[in-house]
């Protein structure tokens, strides 16, 4: 089955040339019983997967079971896969088949592989290495034919380095790896989805299609999508049923779009940015990343006195030094390369410019919210309190 046929059959929408590869890569190895691992952020559709090599392998009419590893408590995931024997632990009234032996001959999806506990993943590379599994309170070796496909949004790189994850077990299920791209990704995508959700739910709640106006299409295809399509059609659904016009303009798309990213940023849509426009400019973005960067500078800073009092006798207590950072203004005439500052010089050295874009930002950020410190503090990403100082710190009116 061609990609093109996968997608009407599985009704998949995209034209993204990283979507086509991975639909292309399951039909592949579909044919074969290699062991796949899927990846992918959450909600981009992972679970797609599996049921397109299950539909088109020599399993197909065989059982399908898909287990979300992370919804079962810890301490029944090993009587949920291998079963377990009358009596052999606490609710155990009669004895149990796993999906290891009932989907013997089948295909076995394992959703949020990575929140496996340790000791069921040693369970699980012995069933996939040899086919062999054992009930719990039992010692009978049992065999069973199962094809295994694994998801996760986890990097399983650092997974295994935390020690949370076995390394062999990775190998093995990594056998055929596909990626399934997150939506920002598929910019040529979002609409075409966000159009068949409009329709889905115009026909469920029995009301005309929602339609959105250029400018909002704009806003649509830049927001960075955290929650992928899984998000994309909450907001089509609630745009379908809260907003009164059907025609949706990008203010009023806003209001559904919250801001993301690691520090908090308010999303930039497209350079066609205007004076008093909701949104901050790209160079106000550009002083809230210094100011963030300065948050945790200073947080570093007192890291280091914190070690540096608590210094053992023999130590450095007035000598603590640091490296030199390419980034610290200070003249390249004065300090060679490589070479190390007290910590005193490096905080006497700091850039007076970064306090003048700090108090900048901050000035701007309240006349947005007409002075509403709260709100104020949330947009910047820190406390009410730290405004407060900094407010004091600046004398801002």
């Amino acid at each position: 089955m061609d990609v093109t046929a996968i997608k009407q059959r599985f009704e998949i929408i995209g034209t993204s040339p990283l979507l086509d590869r991975a639909l292309d890569i399951a039909a592949q190895v579909a044919a074969t019983d290699l062991s796949v691992l899927v990846t992918g952020e959450t909600g981009v559709g992972k679970e797609f997967i599996p049921k397109i090599i299950h539909t088109n392998s020599v399993r197909k009419h065989g059982h399908y079971f898909a287990v979300n590893c992370g919804a079962i408590p810890e301490g029944t995931i090993d009587s949920e896969l291998f079963g377990h024997l009358k009596g052999s632990f606490t609710g155990a009234h009669e004895d149990r088949k796993g999906y290891f032996e009932v989907a013997d001959g089948g295909t076995l999806f394992l959703d949020e592989v990575a929140e496996l506990p340790l000791s069921t993943q040693v369970r699980l590379l012995r069933a996939l290495e040899t086919g062999e599994f054992i009930r719990v309170g039992s010692s009978k070796v049992q065999k069973t034919d199962v094809r295994v496909i694994a998801a996760t949004n986890v990097n399983l790189s650092h997974a295994i380095k935390s020690g949370k994850f076995r390394e062999d077990l990775y190998y093995r299920l990594n056998t055929v790896p596909i990626l399934v791209p997150p939506l920002r990704e598929r910019p040529q995508d979002i609409h075409l989805l966000f159009r068949k959700f409009a329709a889905d739910f115009a026909e469920k709640y029995k009301m005309p299609v929602i339609r959105l106006a250029e400018d909002a299409q704009n806003m649509l295809e830049h927001y960075r999508w955290p929650g992928n399509i899984r998000q994309l059609k909450n907001v089509a659904e609630q745009l379908s049923v809260l907003e009164q016009t059907r025609l949706v303009t990008a203010q009023a798309l806003a209001r559904y779009l919250p801001a993301d990213s690691p520090l908090h940023l308010p999303v930039v849509y497209g350079p066609e940015k205007k004076a008093g426009d909701d949104f901050l400019s790209e160079r106000d973005i550009l002083y809230k990343i210094l100011f963030q960067l300065r948050a945790e500078m200073d947080e570093l800073k007192q890291q280091l006195r914190n070690m540096t009092d608590h210094e053992p006798l023999g130590g450095h207590p007035q000598g603590t030094m640091l490296a030199h950072p390419a980034e610290e203004p200070v003249a390249a005439d004065e300090v060679t390369e490589g070479e190390l500052l007290p910590l005193e010089t490096v905080e006497e050295s700091q850039d007076l410019s970064l306090n003048t874009l700090e108090k900048e930002l901050i000035v701007k950020v309240l006349q947005k919210n007409k002075g509403h410190r709260k709100s104020t503090a949330k947009e910047l990403g820190i406390a009410e309190r730290t405004l407060y100082r900094k407010i004091k710190e600046y004398g801002i009116e």
